[in-house]
């Protein structure tokens, strides 16, 4: 049984060329990206926080972005947001990287892997300094509620906030909520996701914090209490314990009860006086829950395979060696000529998913989407059928690797050298 609400008028609000639902890496990226090619920009933030998982999520942590071999593969915009990422607050980047790749070691062994950890809060402070000085217009506390359709193409998003509801006309609309939300409501063929039982929270207590004293390190005082500990291949996930999908309410809502009182429960067990617990995740820490059915979908099989329309050469962030290129028809769906996707609704499946969700690929398909969103505006084109070699040269002069060189392959007699996964990643 449904109920018919009484239509009132909505404000219409003013135009923009590129509207990014979603203020996580891949978003901010995007609407970077398209900022910088002349377009003005409106992000959409649900939230009061700006960089999504990577800072609300309190997944602080940029995995591994070299080939395991000394050569960083992921580049572009990862460097910069890295740079903001440290900028103010604490930075943990092994020394090996600090002056550069480090190439192979003297003695022939495996070099460190270049990943870096820093602070959330410090990060998103950044982040918000960026917008105001790239002069991108952003909207906190605003849910983009719905896409308006007219057949296939998107005339703007309805949105909600403090203001009541409002429409803001696009002439290109990024879909980077992580969940293909605007995607899914403008009838774009998305392919539903699932997540185990993992969460994270801050928590300092008096060993940490003397450990932290002792070593002149602020980030020494803080460490991960988890409610449910599963890994990112289900490890430790409860028997019988289904898995969340995190596009409904109600899963939302399991999921948060389940996690926050698991959680309590064993912080019931420590000495109160002894530990704090410092922040819960301002956001469920899913990884993935909706997708696009792209034009292409990335597969674990197309490791060291090269696209023609290739936007980014990746890694895979657990195994050393494991090459990707990630195509441009992963973002888009033919037939809806202004509306792209970025970071964790970028088409994959399996773990191929995983490799392409993460935030250093998340910042690179955001700049991808925003520089093709500026494109299809200045060549009065569909989103789905732009030039994708003019796309390509634009991210190679923004220091993007578009393809990996086929002798970074290893030997065949090699033997795989695995990484285990933090609960975190």
């Amino acid at each position: 049984m449904g109920y018919i609400v009484e239509t009132r008028e909505i404000p219409v609000k003013e135009a923009y060329d590129v509207v990014v639902a979603g203020a996580g890496v891949a978003g901010l990226a995007a609407a970077l990206a398209a900022r910088r090619a002349g377009k003005r920009v409106l992000v959409l933030e649900k939230s009061t926080m700006l960089g999504g998982l990577a800072t609300l999520g309190q997944i602080n942590y940029f995995v591994p972005m070299c080939n395991g071999r000394g050569r960083q593969i992921t580049k572009g915009m990862v460097d910069e947001f890295i740079a903001l990422a440290t900028r103010y607050g604490y930075d943990v980047t092994p020394e090996s990287w600090k002056r550069g790749e480090p190439g192979p070691t003297a003695d022939g062994s495996l070099p460190r892997r270049y990943d870096v950890h820093y602070s959330a809060c410090m990060f998103a402070l950044a982040l918000t300094e960026m917008v105001q000085e790239e002069d991108i217009h952003l909207s906190f506390d605003t849910l983009a509620s719905e896409p308006v359709m007219k057949g296939q193409h998107c005339e703007g998003l309805i949105v909600e906030n403090k203001s009541g509801r409002q429409f803001y006309p696009a002439g290109m609309v990024v879909d980077c909520t992580g969940d293909a939300d605007i995607l899914f409501r403008a009838g774009v063929p998305t392919v539903q996701g699932y997540n185990y039982f993992t969460y994270s929270a801050y928590g300092i207590d008096l060993a940490h914090c003397k450990e932290a004293a002792e070593s002149g390190r602020i980030e020494r005082a803080i460490f991960n209490m988890p409610g449910g500990t599963a890994n990112l291949f289900g490890k430790n996930q409860p028997e019988g314990k289904p898995l969340y999908t995190g596009t409904s309410g109600e899963d939302v809502n399991q999921y948060l009860f389940d996690n926050q009182l698991t959680l309590l429960n064993r912080l019931k067990k420590d000495d109160r006086h002894t530990r704090q617990v410092i922040s819960l995740p301002g956001m469920c820490q899913y990884r993935t829950t909706r997708r696009i059915d792209g034009n292409y979908t990335l597969k674990v099989s197309d490791v060291y395979r090269h696209f023609e329309d290739s936007i980014t050469a990746v890694n895979d962030f657990e195994h050393r060696n494991f090459l990707y290129e990630i195509p441009y028809r992963t973002l888009v769906r033919k037939g809806y000529d202004n509306l792209i996707t970025a970071g964790r609704s970028a088409s994959g499946e399996g773990y191929a998913w995983d490799i392409v969700r993460v935030i250093p690929p998340a910042i690179l398909t955001g700049q991808a989407a925003g520089c093709a969103a500026a494109q299809a505006l200045s060549d009065g084109v569909g989103i789905d059928g732009i030039d994708v070699p003019k796309l390509q040269n634009t991210l190679a002069r923004q220091n993007v690797l578009l393809h990996f060189d086929d002798s970074w392959r290893p030997p065949e007699n090699e033997p795989e050298v695995k990484e285990g996964p933090s609960n975190h990643i």
